[in-house]
């Protein structure tokens, strides 16, 4: 395998300049030696503009990508999340394996476009259409693993409990009937799961409590201890108003206050969301170690609200991005909407750093979320340093806002001020995956992908 001499790369010391990494064979970076020269004879690959690390994404319900855009008609207006939800049960219902492998497929290869080198999903269609258990525990899970093998996405599944319809302990909704898994449903999942990834050196397996009005506490802590320590746990929490009201009613208990006071939360634990938090519950997220998912594009879509970052950099939290319901692809955006909607809420700039922070926005943004991503999903990704996996980047200049930008400068720019998608080649476990901004599998995953939308309209 050549090594790569990139311009300028992103190292865990900085910016440095004729940056040579060396890769072994199994994807892994060996060295990296800034201000390298080359010898006559070297193996060495110039690459053509400055590297950063693949950024994990570290929520996404893959399925949900069939119904993007689709959802944007006022039919109620009350309109929330909870219409919103009714819309997005209608396609869970159309949605066979086969069309979930296409969806995944085509998914998988815009993530990586856009720059996600890691997929976390949060997967919760088990059953059929009808809510019987397929033979195979993970019929619909391995889907994804067989997608994200063929695409070149390093992959986190974690398979979704999924017990009651709210905090009342309600049974099911014919609705939900696809997503029913139990503790020992669960369990064969994850067996099956195993199997299914046993030749994939990028995947990780955890698992996934829907929320806690889907599944009770005391099961969620009950799983949670029946499991290794540092298995990946991701949890909705406190994503609505209306979610915290009911389990206030209910158990007296805020979500967040609840889980803290009941689960042992702790760093393989990520919080999807966590948006109506009060600081005491942002101290104890801190203090636990457990990463905020946020969904910034998702959670403006479906009118969440505004997690309040600044507060939670501030006690020394911790926090990734995902793509959630995947109605756009762009993590560079994620970034973008989620510094704007502090700066929206607390009318001022420049929020996404503790309050003693100064520097570059766009570079906090891109190296927290790196850091965040990592952690919540189990992967050895986010720097380019030895002993870490090559996933890697390298960015187009000419869609840069600022083409001649220098260090954390690219990120501002990236980040801030592109219209474009500013990745131009992408590779995952030092394999290139994407190159010149196109993927050699798109064209046929676009054509199943399309078939996929047809058949679930119909």
């Amino acid at each position: 395998m050549p090594s790569l001499l990139a311009p300028s790369a992103m190292l865990p010391s900085g910016w440095a300049r004729d940056v040579r990494i060396d890769i072994s064979p199994d994807g892994t970076i060996t060295g990296v030696t800034p201000n390298a020269s080359t010898r006559g004879g070297e193996r060495v690959e110039r690459v053509g503009g400055p590297v950063v690390p693949g950024i994990p994404n570290l929520h996404s319900h893959a399925f949900q990508r069939a119904m993007a855009g689709l959802a944007e008609k006022r039919r109620d207006p009350a309109d929330s999340f909870w219409t919103w939800r009714e819309a997005m049960y209608r396609v869970a219902h159309a949605v066979t394996p086969d069309a979930l492998g296409a969806i995944a497929r085509f998914l998988f290869i815009e993530m990586l476009k856009a720059g996600y080198t890691t997929a976390g999903e949060f997967h919760y269609l088990h059953n059929d259409l009808d809510g019987v258990p397929y033979a195979d525990p993970a019929e619909m899970s391995a889907r994804l693993i067989y997608a994200a093998a063929e695409t070149g996405m390093a992959l986190t599944v974690m398979p979704v409990l999924y017990m009651r319809a709210g905090f009342d302990d309600a049974p099911l909704e014919p609705a939900q009937r696809r997503f029913m898994a139990d503790e020992d449903r669960l369990l064969a999942i994850l067996e099956s799961l195993r199997w299914h990834g046993r030749n994939s050196a990028t995947l990780q397996v955890g698992i996934a409590p829907h929320s806690l009005r889907a599944v009770p506490v005391e099961v969620v802590r009950q799983v949670a201890a029946a499991l290794p320590e540092d298995t990946t746990i991701h949890i909705h929490v406190a994503e609505q108003i209306r979610e915290v009201e009911d389990c206030i009613v209910a158990t007296g208990a805020r979500p967040v206050e609840l889980l803290m006071a009941e689960a042992p939360v702790g760093p393989s634990w990520c919080l999807i969301h966590a948006t109506h938090v009060g600081a005491d519950e942002l101290a104890d997220i801190a203090a636990s170690g457990a990463v905020a998912g946020l969904c910034p594009i998702t959670e403006a879509n479906l009118g969440d609200g505004v997690f309040p970052l600044g507060e939670f950099l501030t006690v020394g939290g911790r926090f990734g991005v995902g793509s959630d319901s995947n109605i756009a692809l762009n993590p560079w955006e994620e970034l973008r909407l989620l510094e704007y909607g502090q700066r929206l809420v607390h009318g001022r700039r420049c929020l996404s750093m503790p309050e003693d922070g100064t520097g570059s926005v766009g570079g906090a943004l891109w190296r927290a979320a790196l850091a965040g991503g990592a952690a919540a999903l189990h992967q050895p990704v986010g720097v380019i340093a030895p002993g870490f996996r090559a996933d890697l980047l390298v960015l187009d200049r000419d869609r840069l806002a600022q083409p001649e930008a220098e260090e954390d400068d690219i990120l501002d720019s990236a980040v801030f001020g592109g219209a474009a998608l500013p990745v131009r080649d992408v590779m995952v476990a030092g394999i290139w995956r994407v190159s010149g901004g196109r993927h050699a599998l798109e064209e046929p995953a676009r054509a199943a992908f399309l078939a996929a939308l047809r058949q679930i309209a119909e």
